[in-house]
């Protein structure tokens, strides 16, 4: 009996009619079935006569699986598999815990710490093989990515491949997919996987303004479309869906659409991934897991978690870079600043960068678009900053009674702090019986300095006086 490890695939290909348009002459699914747990995922067309239908099981144990298909050649197969305990550090997909943060399927914590690179996977392979080298030694966990090809300033080129067949020249199918396109995104969201990164999918965006058309499909093809990625797609655990950026742009697109899209991922997402869309109208609906934003007022992340009780990700708060444009020339100090800023009020800031290279006979290469190396300052003080979350307190949260500094804390227990662009001299605590050891952080230049002295009661704690400091205060265990 075949045997697939909890949140690996199982995948069941299946030869069939090859014949006139397999995309939407032939539909197939199958229904797992372990225990008192049930689940269906479709299937989708391969090429070359192949069939597949993937699925993730979520459960150990023995799973049977039952084929629907308006083919008689597929309809009624039955078969079944073992599920065995996870392969050696796979935590399975990322989930919502409580009200603001992550974790995986089995419990583990889970901090988004994100950057942004919308179409690396579509540049040349070696440039693709430098951008995942680069992540190997990055401090990002969350990689935000566009499944269709972008054309906008700085993207100019034609993608490697087209998600659906055809030609710039000749046009394009939209009934059509292209598999070796999403055979590809695939590999490449196995190798972020490997590198435990999460791939969050951007599934729509207004960037093509017509050139190749794939934001224009019509309503029947735009759904075709959402089911076939989620057929491929859904079995990998480290997939987010992120509906669309700026959807409000797309006017081809009816307003009341988006809600229906949004619930067919919720439908036909066998392993319920998460689910957003950024800067969407309704955070509060229920097939919406979690908030993203584009803003670069960070401060707003304590607002909307409180007005939503979800996590709130601010997935585009400007990027560091020199580009000729605001959005894309922050210094990497207020790159960081933000980060942090957000951080400690109870959010997840992703990072992006555009610097444009120096050498003005390379080829324009921006890290949030085409990937490749990086080279901000702000890498090394994220990296410093992720260190300093995971060793808090799973559990701390953001504190609204503190309201002249963004804090998280874990009341008597557990406390940091960010002044940002604040140069306090002293501050002054009053905390919870006990006796607290006070750590003061320089940010910038990544140093802890513990003090002394143990501090109790109401306490004044000199600083000084510098941008991008922070505290972190800890009860000593008795």
């Amino acid at each position: 009996m075949d045997t697939v490890a909890q949140w690996g695939m199982f995948e069941l290909k299946l030869n069939g009619p090859s014949a006139g348009n397999p995309f939407t002459d032939i539909s197939l699914s199958a229904s797992f079935r372990n225990g008192r747990y049930e689940a269906v995922s479709e299937g989708f067309y391969d090429g070359g006569g192949t069939y597949c239908i993937r699925f993730m099981p979520q459960e150990q144990g023995e799973w049977t699986f039952t084929v629907t298909s308006n083919d008689p050649g597929f309809n009624g197969m039955t078969g079944q598999f073992i599920c065995t305990t996870p392969e050696p550090g796979h935590h399975g997909p990322v989930r919502i815990k409580g009200n603001v943060h992550f974790q995986y399927a089995d419990g583990t914590r889970y901090i988004p710490v994100g950057t942004t690179c919308y179409v690396w996977h579509l540049q040349s392979e070696e440039l693709q093989e430098e951008t995942l080298r680069t992540l190997m030694h990055a401090p990002f966990n969350k990689v935000r990515m566009c499944v269709f090809p972008i054309n906008c300033e700085f993207n100019r080129g034609e993608p490697i491949e087209y998600p659906f067949e055809g030609s710039v020249e000749q046009g394009f199918d939209y009934d059509r997919f292209n598999p070796g396109y999403f055979a590809h995104l695939e590999r490449r969201i196995a190798d972020l996987g490997k590198l435990g990164i999460e791939a969050d999918l951007i599934l729509f965006h207004p960037y093509d303004e017509g050139r190749w058309g794939f934001d224009r499909l019509t309503s029947e093809q735009d759904e075709r479309y959402l089911r076939y990625v989620i057929a491929r797609l859904g079995a990998y655990p480290n997939v987010w869906w992120s509906l669309a950026n700026e959807y409000d742009l797309m006017k081809q697109k009816r307003p009341e659409v988006w809600n229906r899209y949004f619930t067919m991922l919720q439908e036909y997402d066998s392993g319920g991934h998460l689910r957003s869309c950024r800067n969407w109208h309704d955070f509060g609906a229920p097939w919406v897991t979690h908030v993203s934003l584009q803003n670069p007022d960070i401060r707003v992340a304590s607002d909307y978690t409180r007005q939503y009780g979800k996590p709130v990700i601010i997935d585009d708060c400007e990027y560091e870079g020199n580009l000729d444009a605001r959005w894309g020339s922050l210094t990497a100090e207020e790159m960081v600043l933000r980060i942090w800023e957000g951080n400690f009020r109870g959010g997840y800031v992703t990072h992006g960068e555009t610097y444009v290279n120096d050498d003005v006979n390379e080829d324009e290469v921006l890290w949030w678009s085409h990937g490749g190396r990086l080279r901000g300052e702000s890498i090394p003080r994220i990296a410093f900053l992720r260190s300093l979350l995971e060793e808090a307190p799973a559990h701390i949260t953001y504190s609204s009674d503190r309201m002249d500094a963004a804090t998280l804390e874990v009341s008597g227990e557990y406390y940091l702090q960010y002044f940002g662009p604040h140069r306090f001299s002293y501050r002054v605590f009053e905390l919870p019986e006990g006796e607290y050891e006070v750590d003061v952080i320089d940010t910038w230049n990544m140093t802890i300095t513990t003090l002394e002295e143990t501090f109790q009661g109401r306490f004044r704690i000199d600083l000084p006086s510098k941008l991008y400091y922070a505290l972190r205060i800890r009860k000593k265990s008795n």
